[in-house]
């Protein structure tokens, strides 16, 4: 069977496989377009069930999380975790809490890691896990008996040398330490790498909290380098308000850009002036209120609850929210308004349809498995320090983080020349790239 054959007959049997799971299926659409060069160059992978093996997860668990809200009910969500590939390390992948939350996405997401991990170059494999809990509008006790009910569950699959989970959208270092200190009730066991994203006074690592913002700006950084452009004097939109949003607006800043809008799920918010980093953070992350808060008080800006924050002229778009937020008329009018450069900081948040629009208008467009790396590389960071029981500093980290930021997007380049002779195909780079480390991983270890 040729490449594009077996490619066909793999995706196939994805969707026959996984029905109603539509990002999933997306993802893998998306990665195994890319591939027909790589096999063609590599038959062998095509008869030993590699791609089989690499689009069926390892282990998928689905469990009930029953917990007591503050007023004594009974309350039952369900927890899940997708341990996807664990050729190059133990897996690993943050847990998402949010009440879109399913398997479908689950799996959309672990599938991404895989790349996603093999890319930073550290010894990682790819999962991810979450539940359909909201963790907005709940008590901190709520959310700590959420937690601890969830961690009940789950701890018998992890381990530093197993399962790793770190944060994603609604867990942070508060949902983190909860966490931790019932697994560390239930094991009896001080196990630091067990969790990534704590709290740096307790094992955590300097950097974590900005490392994916960070990480999409230096990517998107280095892209706009190999056409003699940065970030200096820049109009940017940031899409988000969250961490990472938040933290990529903080390094555009200091890379003398100038970010002119970002968005939360009610509108955007657009100051020409630059925004306001430090008001921001008090809105969303000290009151947890809405972005629309800003303008009420900031009289150079406005609020809009209609249309996107896309609509907004810029020369760098950074998609920092969430799945599928940038659609192809998005990416029509941000085209058509003169960007430069698209870098996703979420993951898959540009349809299709909108990475097809970037790719035929020549715009420079990292994907988010290369281009947000930098949280997943600086959590694997985080686990050498506590292997090592030792804390390195913010300048440090975020040096090494950088560094491999830079080498992502030299792999990504390279390979993209390598197998399709277009060093700017950034989406057919990152794919290779990592396919070809797990591939290589996975034959070695025999069929397993």
């Amino acid at each position: 069977m040729n490449a594009s054959a077996h490619i066909e007959a793999v995706y196939t049997e994805i969707c026959r496989r996984n029905p109603g799971e539509g990002e999933f299926h997306q993802a893998a659409a998306e990665v195994l377009d890319s591939l027909k060069p790589a096999l063609d160059r590599h038959p062998e992978y095509t008869g030993t069930g590699i791609l089989e093996r690499l689009c069926e997860p390892e282990r998928q668990l689905i469990f009930r999380v029953p917990w007591v809200d503050d007023h004594g009910a009974v309350r039952v969500n369900r927890g899940f975790r997708v341990e996807f590939n664990s050729a190059l390390g133990p897996y690993k992948g943050g847990l998402r809490f949010h009440p879109s939350v399913n398997l479908g996405i689950v799996k959309f997401l672990g599938f991404e890691q895989i790349f996603k991990n093999a890319l930073t170059g550290m010894a990682i494999g790819g999962g991810k896990g979450g539940a359909d809990f909201d963790p907005k509008g709940c008590s901190d006790g709520e959310v700590m008996r959420f937690c601890q009910s969830f961690m009940t569950e789950l701890h018998r699959h992890l381990g530093e040398h197993t399962d790793v989970p770190a944060g994603d959208i609604g867990v942070g270092a508060r949902e983190i330490g909860y966490l931790f200190g019932q697994y560390k009730r239930i094991t009896n066991r001080y196990e630091s790498g067990v969790l990534t994203g704590k709290p740096v006074g307790w094992g955590g690592s300097h950097v974590r909290t900005e490392a994916t913002g960070y990480g999409a700006v230096y990517f998107a950084e280095a892209m706009l380098a190999t056409r003699g452009a940065g970030f200096e004097g820049r109009r940017v939109v940031v899409s988000g308000s969250g961490n990472v949003a938040v933290y990529a607006a903080e390094k555009v800043h200091a890379l003398g850009g100038r970010v002119i809008a970002c968005s939360d799920s009610s509108g955007y918010l657009v100051d020409e002036n630059g925004i306001d980093l430090d008001l921001l953070k008090d809105i969303k992350e000290v009151r947890r209120a809405r972005i629309s808060a800003y303008a009420e008080a900031k009289p150079t800006a406005r609020f809009s609850a209609r249309g996107t924050v896309y609509d907004v002229p810029c020369d760098i778009a950074l998609p920092c929210a969430t799945q599928n937020e940038l659609g192809g008329e998005d990416a029509v009018a941000l085209v058509k308004n003169g960007v430069r450069a698209v870098a996703e900081g979420a993951n898959m948040p540009c349809t299709p349809e909108a990475v097809a629009v970037f790719r035929e208008a020549g715009v420079l467009f990292g994907p988010g498995k290369a281009a947000n790396a930098g949280g997943v590389a600086t959590s694997a960071l985080e686990m050498q320090q506590n292997a090592a029981r030792d804390t390195w500093s913010f300048e440090a980290t975020e040096t090494r983080l950088a560094a491999v930021m830079r080498d992502v997007h030299r792999q990504c380049r390279d390979t993209a020349e390598a197998y399709g002779g277009n060093s700017e195909d950034y989406v057919l780079g990152a794919n290779v790239a990592g396919f070809l480390k797990v591939a290589q991983a996975m034959t070695a270890q025999g069929v397993i």
